[in-house]
């Protein structure tokens, strides 16, 4: 004896057209996105500090995230907070004012900024200002992955001893770089008067506002050329828009690009590599 069909009434007929529609629209969803293969990553929070110039900081950002992705696979994305220094306020203070105390202090309120919004660690895409963070450190809570630490275990990884390095004159001339390098056993070679001019003269004139040119780069590697004659092993660009510049291939002897470098480093820390 079979059942009586009973009428479904117009809220169970909705229901029941809901529930299809749902368990349709999961399996296409399903063969549209499949679930990814690899293995989750749990990421740190990377705090940048960006801004001098924007023109790094952008390159920072896109190789933070293309790093990211070849490591952890998919379409991951890298974890960051990112403060950005008003650049003309920083060249205020250091140059017109030469006031290093308040340039300092846009650098520490940028740290301060990152760490409130959860970051982990402090990633900072300018060379120079990597001489305020012995000062800042004791006012903040999280590590700074320093740009000259990292860049000196890649230049031990190649067993060179004499490097050269190129940057704005506070790169050049301060200490900072130099001791890390020498708690290495890295000796560094510094340009001539004249070649610092024109290096230092070039970011500040062109790479940081985002002009590079063929004679810039010319003039370049010829300084390079003339440091390895005065036996320069490799060469630190010391400056985070001079590898927006130049080639690794171009150039003679061994370089050392302090964007690539950071941004490697700062993203194995992140992933716990």
């Amino acid at each position: 004896m079979q059942c009586p069909m009973v009428p479904l009434s117009i809220f169970e007929r909705n229901i029941k057209a809901i529930l299809v529609s749902f368990y349709f629209n999961r399996q296409t969803a399903y063969y549209r996105h499949p679930p990814m293969a690899e293995k989750r990553q749990t990421m740190k929070k990377i705090g940048l500090i960006g801004g001098l110039s924007w023109i790094s900081t952008a390159h920072y950002y896109r190789r933070l995230n293309q790093i990211t992705q070849e490591k952890a696979g998919g379409v991951h994305s890298v974890s960051l907070v990112l403060e950005s220094v008003d650049r003309q306020d920083y060249v205020d203070a250091v140059i017109h004012r030469e006031d290093e105390a308040a340039a300092c202090e846009q650098i520490l309120k940028a740290a301060q900024c990152v760490e409130k919004a959860g970051a982990e660690f402090i990633v900072i895409s300018c060379n120079d200002v990597h001489r305020f963070v012995p000062d800042i450190k004791p006012y903040i809570n999280i590590q700074f992955l320093h740009i000259a630490e990292v860049t000196a275990q890649a230049i031990k990884t190649q067993n060179l001893n004499n490097v050269a390095l190129l940057g704005v004159n506070k790169t050049m001339d301060g200490d900072f770089y130099q001791a890390i390098m020498e708690s290495h056993n890295i000796n560094v070679i510094i340009p001539s008067q004249q070649e610092k001019a024109y290096i230092h003269d070039k970011i500040f004139g062109e790479l940081v506002v985002d002009i590079f040119t063929q004679d810039t780069r010319q003039g370049y590697l010829e300084i390079i050329n003339a440091l390895a004659s005065r036996g320069a092993e490799g060469v630190i660009l010391g400056c985070t828009e001079i590898p927006m510049l130049l080639d690794a291939q171009d150039i003679a002897i061994p370089s050392f690009s302090t964007t690539e470098l950071h941004c490697r480093a700062a993203v194995e820390k992140a992933l716990g590599e």
